[in-house]
C-alpha cells in the first residue's frame, strides 16, 4: 500500500511551553465564585449598594408603564381563568413583591398570563361556576398546590426539567393557547352566552347562537379590538390596552351601555386582599393535583426560558434553583391573597427592558401603582364592558402568533414543524395537559429518530484546510488508496448500532479503490453502550473475513478501559487503537 500521509507536525505553541503554563495538580475546571449568603437568598440586595438616581428614574418610568399594561391584562386574564377580574388584579400584588425580593432575573415581570390562565380555567371550571366564590377558592388552592410543586422541585434539584420542553413543543403550545384564548372570548366579544366547555364546542355554540348576538356589544368589541391592534402597530410604545380600557369605561358610564344590553364588569370590591388560607373539600384538592403538576411544568418552562432570554442580552446569569424557589413563593403568595397561579410575562418583560429598567425595583413600582388603584380607583372599573376585556385577551393572543418561528423551524427540519403542528392541534382538541404529554413524547421520539440516523461521513485530507473533512462536502479531498476513514458524529448505542454497521459496508462499497483498512474515527463518539460494543466486535470479525483491517482512531481515553473490559480491545487488538487519524494512516501505509 502506498500514499501520501499528511504531516501534521508539532503544535507551534510547543516552543513556548513553560512550567508556569502547566496545570500540575490544579483542576482543569473551576466553578464561578459563589455569591454571599445574603445575595443568594435575596438577589436584589446585590443591586442596592450601587443604586443611584438615574437608575431609579428609569425603573420608575418602566414600572409605571408596566402597571399600565398589566392592569387591563390582569383583569382580562382573571376572566379567562373563570374568575372575577379582581382576582387577576390581586395576583399582581404580593406575588410581584415575592419575585422582587427573591428572583434572580433583574428585568423579569411575573403575574397573570395567558397560558397559565387557560390551565387554571381548565382545572377549576369543571368543579365550580365561573366567577363564583367557590371558583376563586379552588383557584387559590391550585396556586398553593403549584407552589408546593415548585418548592418540592427545588428540594429535589429538578431545574433540568425545563430543558425537556423543546422549541417546537413551545411554539406549538403557545399557538394552541392563542387559538384557545380567541375561541374562549368570542362569546363575550359578540354578546353571546356560551355554556359549552372546550374550544371546539364553544366555537360551535357561538356559531349556532350568532343570531342572538347583541349588536351594540359586537360594535364595542370589534372597535376595541381594531383600536388595540392599530395602536400596537402604529404606536407600540404606548400602553394601548390601558388607553382602550379607560376610554371604554368613560363611554360606558356616559352612554349607559348596560341599559342597551351590553354586559359590564359590575361592582369591583375596593381595597387590598386579605390574607386567607383556602379550605376546599379534600375531594376537590385531589382533583386539582394533576392540574397543579401541569401548571408547574408549563409555567416553569416558560418562566426560565423567558428569564434566560432577557438576562442573556445583558450577560447576566439566572439561577434555575433560585427561580424554582421564587416561583414557589410567588404562587404561594397568590394562593393566600385570593389570586391564582402566575407565570412570566414576556410582553411586559420586553416593555420593562425597552424602557431601561435595571433592577426589580421597576416591578415593585408597578405593584405599588396597582395597589393605589385598588385602594382609590375601583369604582370606575364597574362600567368596563366585558367585550373590551375580551378584546384585550384576543389582542394578546394574536400577539402570540409568530410566523417567523414557524419559518425558522421549516428551514431547519420539517419534522420539527410537524411536532409543533401536532402540539397545536392537540392543545385545541384534547386540552393543554394532554397536549403537553403528547408533545414531549413526540420530542423524545424525534430525539431517538435523530440518534438512530446520526450524521456520519467518509473523510479525506484537504491540504488547504490542513485537516480531514467530509469528501461529500470537499470532493477534491485526497484519499489514501486502500483506506476508508469513517467518522461517526454521535454516540454508538442500541438505536443506531445496526445502522452504523450498514453504513460502514456502504462506505467500503463506494470506495474508489479496493479497501484493505477501515479507520473508524471515534473522536466525536461520546458514548458506546453494550449494543455498540457488540456492533464493533461483529464489524471487526466481518471485516477480518473480508481481509479488511479495522482500526480505531481518536477514541476518548475515558472509554478505552471500559471497552477493554467489554472485550472489544481483545478482538481488535490493543495495537489497533491510534491517537490520531494520521497515526492510523501511517500504520496502514507502512504495513
Amino acid at each position: 500500500m502506498s500514499g501520501d500521509i499528511p504531516d501534521q507536525g508539532e503544535p507551534t505553541a510547543a516552543a513556548e511551553r513553560s512550567p508556569d503554563a502547566a496545570y500540575g495538580e490544579r483542576p482543569s475546571f473551576r466553578p464561578a465564585p459563589r455569591p454571599s449568603l445574603l445575595v443568594s437568598a435575596f438577589p436584589v440586595t446585590e443591586d442596592l449598594p450601587r443604586y443611584r438616581l438615574p437608575t431609579a428614574r428609569r425603573d420608575i418610568i418602566a414600572g409605571l408603564t408596566v402597571a399600565a399594561l398589566a392592569f387591563p391584562s390582569a383583569m382580562a386574564y382573571g376572566e379567562a381563568a373563570g374568575l372575577s377580574p379582581i382576582n387577576g388584579l390581586y395576583a399582581l400584588l404580593l406575588p410581584t413583591v415575592a419575585y422582587v425580593l427573591l428572583g434572580s432575573a433583574r428585568r423579569l415581570i411575573v403575574g397573570p398570563e395567558a397560558s397559565v390562565s387557560t390551565l387554571v380555567a381548565a382545572a377549576v371550571l369543571p368543579l365550580a361556576v365561573a366567577g363564583s366564590d367557590h371558583a376563586a377558592e379552588l383557584a387559590a388552592t391550585l396556586a398553593l398546590l403549584v407552589a408546593a410543586c415548585f418548592l418540592l422541585a427545588r428540594l429535589l434539584r429538578l431545574g433540568w426539567l425545563a430543558d425537556y420542553f423543546s422549541r417546537p413543543v413551545l411554539i406549538g403550545y403557545l399557538h394552541g393557547i392563542a387559538i384557545v384564548l380567541v375561541i374562549g372570548q368570542l362569546g363575550k366579544l359578540l354578546g353571546v352566552h356560551v355554556d359549552a366547555r372546550g374550544p371546539l364546542r364553544q366555537l360551535w355554540e357561538v356559531v349556532r347562537e350568532l343570531g342572538q348576538a347583541n349588536g351594540m356589544t359586537i360594535a364595542i368589541g370589534l372597535v376595541s379590538l381594531t383600536a388595540l391592534l392599530a395602536l400596537r402597530r402604529i404606536l407600540p410604545t404606548l400602553p394601548s390596552a390601558l388607553i382602550v380600557v379607560v376610554t371604554a369605561i368613560v363611554l360606558s358610564w356616559a352612554l349607559d351601555f348596560a341599559s342597551h344590553g351590553v354586559a359590564i364588569v359590575g361592582p369591583v370590591p375596593g381595597g387590598l386582599p386579605r390574607p386567607t388560607i383556602p379550605t376546599p373539600r379534600l375531594a376537590d384538592v385531589l382533583e386539582l393535583v394533576p392540574a397543579a403538576l401541569g401548571v408547574f411544568l408549563v409555567s416553569f418552562a416558560d418562566e426560565i426560558l423567558t428569564a434566560r432570554a432577557f438576562a442573556g442580552r445583558h450577560n447576566e446569569h439566572v439561577r434555575a434553583s433560585q427561580e424554582l424557589f421564587v416561583m414557589g413563593a410567588a404562587n404561594a403568595a397568590a394562593g393566600i391573597t385570593q389570586g391564582f397561579s402566575i407565570g412570566a410575562s414576556g410582553s411586559r418583560t420586553a416593555v420593562n427592558e425597552t424602557l431601561g429598567a435595571r433592577t426589580q425595583i421597576a416591578a415593585l413600582v408597578a405593584a405599588v401603582a396597582v395597589a393605589v388603584v385598588l385602594l382609590f380607583l375601583t369604582e370606575p372599573i364597574q362600567y368596563l364592558p366585558a367585550a373590551v376585556l375580551a378584546a384585550v385577551i384576543i389582542s394578546a393572543a394574536i400577539s402570540i402568533v409568530d410566523r417567523a418561528a414557524w419559518r425558522a423551524l421549516a428551514a431547519i427540519d420539517h419534522v420539527e414543524v410537524a411536532i409543533a403542528g401536532v402540539t397545536t392541534v392537540c392543545v385545541v382538541y384534547f386540552g393543554v395537559l394532554q397536549a403537553l404529554l403528547v408533545a414531549v413524547g413526540l420530542s423524545i421520539i424525534d430525539t431517538v429518530r435523530r440518534s438512530a440516523r446520526p450524521y456520519d461521513a467518509v473523510l479525506g485530507w484537504v491540504p488547504a484546510l490542513n485537516a480531514f473533512r467530509d469528501v461529500q462536502l470537499h470532493p477534491s479531498a485526497e484519499v489514501t488508496p486502500g483506506v476508508v476513514i469513517y467518522r461517526l458524529d454521535d454516540r454508538l448505542f442500541f438505536a443506531n448500532a445496526d445502522y452504523v454497521k450498514g453504513r460502514v459496508g456502504e462506505a467500503i462499497r463506494a470506495a474508489p479503490t479496493e479497501t484493505s483498512w477501515l479507520i473508524f474515527d471515534a473522536q466525536a463518539v461520546t458514548h458506546i453502550d453494550s449494543s455498540g460494543v457488540d456492533a464493533l466486535i461483529d464489524l471487526a470479525r466481518d471485516l477480518k473475513s473480508d481481509e479488511i483491517t479495522l482500526v480505531i482512531a481518536e477514541l476518548p481515553e475515558r472509554m478505552l478501559a471500559d471497552l477493554g473490559e467489554a472485550g472489544l480491545v481483545a478482538v481488535i487488538g490493543a495495537e489497533r487503537f491510534y491517537p490520531t487519524i494520521a497515526a492510523a494512516l501511517t500504520a496502514a501505509v507502512n504495513e
